[in-house]
């Protein structure tokens, strides 16, 4: 039996925004048929879990409106034209927190909603923060707020906590703690 794979045959613009593009897309499927798929195309993120010297990883609460309520989050954004993730990430801690990273390491990278989606964030820590100034976006109002590992698996495991780059970056970072 041959093997079929799926293709692509058109792809339309449906509407242009800031900080995505919604398209529809014509595939043709593995049986021949062809259907249309929502296609959500991003420019990528990066996001940073920040540890003090004392353990704490500071984290920001803000308002969001998808989900019609604030959340708590690892700070994070959407990568500038020609910036790459590790600079984004740095950039995103400094603008939400008022620290700068001394030295980041990469995480994880993971995709968002693979069934219709491509944004990528790539996941960065840092253990060497140094005081600096927080730039907020003139549409941005975060509270800074720290807790230890223990306390934010357990916002995770009790719905206090629902972001998924947050608890895949959280648990991520605990494991490899662990494996230390």
């Amino acid at each position: 039996m041959e093997k079929r794979e799926y293709k692509r045959l058109k792809r339309t613009l449906c509407h242009k925004g800031h900080i995505i593009d919604f398209y529809t897309d014509t595939m043709e499927l593995p049986n021949g048929k062809t259907a249309e798929w929502d296609f959500i195309g991003h420019k990528g993120a990066a996001a940073i879990v920040p540890v003090t010297d004392e353990g704490k990883i500071l984290m920001v609460r803000q308002y969001r409106n998808a989900v019609e309520e604030y959340t708590l989050e690892i700070p994070a954004g959407g990568l500038n034209p020609g910036e790459d993730m590790k600079t984004c990430a740095a950039r995103e801690l400094e603008e939400e927190t008022g620290y700068r990273a001394e030295h980041t390491e990469h995480l994880l990278d993971l995709y968002t909603t693979v069934a219709f989606c491509n944004e990528k964030i790539g996941i960065y820590f840092t253990e060497h923060l140094i005081p600096s100034k927080q730039h907020l976006d003139e549409d941005e109002f975060v509270t800074i707020e720290s807790y230890s590992i223990d306390e934010l698996v357990n916002f995770i495991f009790t719905g206090q906590i629902k972001d998924a780059k947050t608890i895949a970056a959280i648990l991520a970072y605990k494991t490899k703690k662990e494996m230390k």
